[in-house]
């Protein structure tokens, strides 16, 4: 049951009064009592503290990054400019942070985690844009799609047919790809000017300097100490940067983004062009239940008891998550929404609720894309990978190790992988959640407690669904799209 707004002011306590500062914030946690699609005020429904500027910084970091490679690899293929790319991230960055950050989970409901970039779909955009797709078109059919299942609350009901079993092994698989990825991309930045060995070097010294802050119990230290570190390291080595872009604000209006002969350069979109994006528009919201998940579940086993309140609620997520897709596409941006991991995560490590943390990242979104400084070191790749290692895929391993640490949740755990490392997470999630609650792995009592519906039903509908678009569009390997249009 929720509490009204006067119970946060009347259970409220200066930090001075407590023993630690961790038990001021788990306080916080406990007594936050957000009220769902009506205003909520900073010092009356809850507090910005300079914690939150931990999971502000890596929201931003992240925020820049992402947009960027999502721009980058529609303006590729179209034979765009990078000039183009970093106009458009800059819009988003304004979009973003005015209308839904701020706006959304700073005022309107805290209970929804920011929306952030959809990573998972980045490989398939050259994909979608040879298929003849259109960025507006991808957009606005995310938004529908979105907004209807989190509507329905059909994403609160898939997260609650997923067991710590398919879930841990989900988060294992993430953070494990998730590191890989980026330790392989800070060896190809410093083999690029023949100093391969300064990766080394970062990298060791982060495992150091994370292991030093677990043993303080200040891991939630990790982003800022780890970008800076790495940022120290490279200078001194004499690793090559440089400042290129410049304070300014972008173009604002949208006739401009969706002109024929400027911004896209491609016009309004038609009837062909939401026919061909149709399949990736459904793949990108079903990606979302376990993307969603997997964030809301950081949060449960990082926050303490009592604390349910300041959880991420998923559907309303959904909700805004969607919401400032179409937004974003009807202004111009290239964005492609989803919960938004690089602030949830580090928000759950800082044991920090939602809304303090979106005012702070909304204010560093703005201050980059207007200074423009900011966004070349936030992209150095040093600072970039360091920062998304200690702050996001690290802790997703960390946290699927302690949901499969009892029962038989390994088995589930282990299939997910294997599922994902042979098709995608997507299709590993879908299929090991039918196995798990038909009760062929996994805990048999729990499978036997979720009727009809819950044990083959809906996981069977959905992976069925989720099959069906993956074969169309060609993401089995080894087997070619079932539509010549999606054959590269």
């Amino acid at each position: 049951m929720s509490q009204e707004s006067s119970s946060y002011q009347n259970l409220h306590k200066p930090s001075s009064s407590f023993k630690s500062r961790d038990e001021y914030l788990n306080h916080e946690l406990q007594i936050l009592s957000p009220k769902r699609w009506r205003l909520n005020l900073p010092g009356k429904d809850y507090r910005v503290e300079w914690e939150d500027f931990v999971p502000g910084m890596a929201a931003t970091i992240g925020k820049i990054v992402m947009v960027a490679a999502v721009v980058g690899a529609f303006a590729a293929p179209l034979g765009l400019s990078p000039e183009f790319v970093i106009e458009n991230v800059r819009f988003e960055l304004l979009i973003a942070a005015v209308l839904f950050v701020v706006l959304i989970s700073g005022f309107l409901n805290p209970s929804a985690n920011l929306a952030g970039t959809h990573g998972p779909l980045l490989p398939l955009v050259p994909l979608i844009v040879a298929s003849g797709g259109h960025p507006m078109a991808l957009g606005l059919l995310i938004g529908l799609f979105g907004f209807i299942l989190g509507i329905t609350k059909g994403g609160s009901v898939l997260a609650r047919l997923t067991s710590n079993g398919v879930c841990g092994g989900l988060l294992l698989y993430l953070g494990f790809i998730g590191i890989t990825g980026q330790v392989k991309k800070l060896f190809a930045w410093a083999e690029s000017f023949d100093m391969a060995f300064l990766a080394f070097v970062v990298i060791i010294a982060t495992i150091l300097m994370y292991a030093w802050l677990e043993h303080i119990q200040k891991r939630w230290l990790a982003i800022p100490l780890g970008a800076v570190m790495a940022a120290v390291i490279a200078f001194s080595f004499g690793a090559p940067f440089e400042f290129t872009t410049s304070p300014g604000m972008p173009n604002l209006n949208p006739a401009y983004w969706w002109g024929e002969d400027t911004g896209w350069k491609l016009g309004l979109p038609d009837w062909s062009h939401f026919i061909a994006v149709l399949p990736f528009a459904v793949l990108a919201v079903s990606m979302w239940s376990p993307d969603f998940l997997g964030h809301q579940v950081f949060q449960k086993l990082s926050y303490p008891k009592k604390s349910e309140r300041a959880h991420m609620n998923i559907d309303d997520t959904m909700i805004a998550a969607s919401s400032r897709q179409a937004v974003g596409s009807l202004l111009g941006g290239g964005n492609i929404s989803s919960s938004w991991g690089t602030y949830i995560i580090p928000a759950s490590i800082a044991r920090r609720p939602i809304p303090g943390g979106a005012l702070v990242t909304g204010f560093l979104c703005v201050v980059a894309a207007l200074w423009g400084y900011p966004m070349d070191l936030a992209i150095w790749p040093p600072v970039l990978c360091v920062a998304l290692i200690v702050g996001v895929f690290l802790p997703l391993m960390e946290a699927g190790m302690q949901m499969t640490r009892e029962g038989k949740t390994t088995q589930s755990a282990a299939l997910v992988v294997i599922s994902s490392v042979l098709v995608n997470p997507v299709f590993g999630w879908s299929f090991t959640m039918l196995l798990d609650n038909l009760g062929l792995v996994g805990c048999k009592d729990r499978a036997g407690e979720l009727g009809k519906a819950g044990r083959w039903l809906i996981p069977g509908i959905t992976f069925l669904v989720l099959c069906t678009v993956m074969a169309l569009i060609g993401m089995f390997p080894g087997v070619p799209a079932i539509m010549e249009t999606f054959r590269m």
